[in-house]
């Protein structure tokens, strides 16, 4: 059941958001209670993009996404930045769990999709 309530926490989360432009949609639970995906690819306001890629597992009581990634870039298709978990960067700390920007990679935890919208609207609306 909380493989299934994450699913609906996620769609509701992108639906309601009226002033992004849903280009694609996928919210499935491939096993009940046990698989689920999401894949999504947004379009914002001044033509930046976001997708969306996350396979969901429920282990007990915990929900691991694996492999994940949150692609932002702009209109021209330039990396803002992604969070993903590809084993590929195993100095640092949160291995395999990590952030590319412009800058570079850097240490970061999974985010959640609430925390990757709210880190977008502070890029085009500024801090709330």
């Amino acid at each position: 059941m909380r493989l299934r309530r994450y699913l609906n926490r996620i769609y509701d989360t992108l639906r309601i958001r009226q002033e992004i432009r849903i280009v694609s949609l996928r919210v499935e639970e491939i096993e009940p209670n046990q698989e689920g995906l999401v894949e999504a690819r947004l379009q914002f306001w001044d033509g930046s993009q976001l997708y969306i890629d996350e396979v969901l597992l429920a282990q007990g009581s915990l929900l691991v996404k694996t492999p994940y990634a949150y692609h932002y870039q702009d209109a021209q298709s330039n990396l803002i930045f992604r969070y993903d978990d590809a084993p590929h960067h195993p100095h640092l700390s949160t291995h395999p769990h990590h952030k590319h920007t412009p800058q570079g990679v850097v240490e970061a935890n999974p985010p959640d999709i609430a925390d990757v919208l709210k880190e977008i609207d502070e890029l085009l609306y500024g801090a709330s």
